[in-house]
């Protein structure tokens, strides 16, 4: 093992062997194993958006098996999706690459202001089929927030017993913030806190903008100077926010944009600190040659054979 991974892995002494094992196994595989990087393809997208407005760009992505095909080609590390989708497709690619099954999931048919996820699977279900971790979304700002961290406080329980690792997708919704303050540098930092405060082996997050959103803590962003201005500046204080570092901290993808401006993110999160990307529909809405493309691009910057 190389010593980047038995660094990382230092950071989690408190956590079993079968939890250790599974990060490893993650950090390990794919093009880039071992680097201490991540790609991660995630498609829950089907649930979170539904599935004209998932797949369609690319209808090849309505089959379950085509996102299987499309991690284990391009080298990701890791693939994440819902309980159907990888019960679909999971006997055909067994041990082909490492999954995560996500465990509560929110649908746009009554897109409340103050949302919660419905808790869809559970640790039972990610040990059949393989699992190496178990994922789950929380909102900040949600006035439903308590329920969703006490389930998720329940859930990682269960999951570290049997040795399966964490991984939170931790975004801020809800009545309580604006729009734009969902991605606010202030409230995406307190996201990543929160989540690392929960149990989380791996933090999902969005990458923040230069907004502050909170009175209180624009204060502080002055009187302490905090660099904020460049995205790489805002990377690095996410990862700062996550135990100075010692949690693997992630950036989503979003929604499809242009490829410069992907490649682009994809350097500032490499030179601000952080682990890596987790690209759902930038990759799986691209044609199948082009994702593989898009996908070997963004992991050669992070592996630097792409400047």
């Amino acid at each position: 093992m190389k010593d980047r991974i038995k660094e990382i892995l230092s950071w989690y002494s408190s956590e079993n062997p079968g939890v250790r094992t599974n990060l490893a196994r993650m950090l390990n595989h794919g093009r880039l194993g071992g680097t201490g990087k991540m790609v991660i393809l995630p498609v829950d997208q089907g649930f979170e958006h539904g599935p004209a407005r998932s797949f369609a760009p690319n209808p090849a992505g309505y089959d379950p098996r085509y996102h299987f095909q499309l991690a284990i080609e391009s080298g990701c590390n890791a693939y994440a999706a819902p309980l159907g989708f990888l019960e679909a497709g999971v006997s055909e690619f067994a041990g082909d690459i490492p999954l995560i099954l996500k465990c509560n999931n929110h649908d746009v048919l009554n897109d409340e202001r103050d949302p919660i996820s419905a808790v869809t699977s559970g640790v039972e279900d990610a040990l059949r089929l393989g699992c190496v971790a178990v994922g789950f979304t929380i909102y900040p700002g949600s006035s439903e927030r308590n329920q969703m961290y006490e389930q998720l406080r329940e859930l990682s329980l269960e999951a570290k017993s049997a040795g399966l690792a964490t991984v939170v997708w931790s975004y801020p919704r809800g009545s309580s913030l604006s729009k734009e303050g969902e991605t606010a540098i202030d409230v995406v930092t307190y996201a990543a806190q929160i989540a690392a405060q929960l149990g989380a082996d791996i933090i999902k997050v969005k990458l923040p903008s230069a907004k502050v959103e909170l009175a209180e803590a624009q204060k502080v962003y002055q009187k302490y100077e905090i660099p904020t201005s460049t995205l790489a500046d805002r990377v690095k204080h996410v990862v700062q926010s996550a135990f100075d570092g010692r949690r693997i901290v992630i950036f989503s993808g979003g929604a499809t944009a242009a490829d410069d401006q992907v490649f682009n993110e994809a350097r500032a999160i490499r030179d601000g600190g952080g682990f890596g990307s987790i690209i759902g529909r930038n990759s799986f809405q691209r044609s199948h040659d082009d994702a593989i493309k898009f996908l070997g691009t963004i992991m050669g910057i992070y592996e630097g054979s792409v400047k």
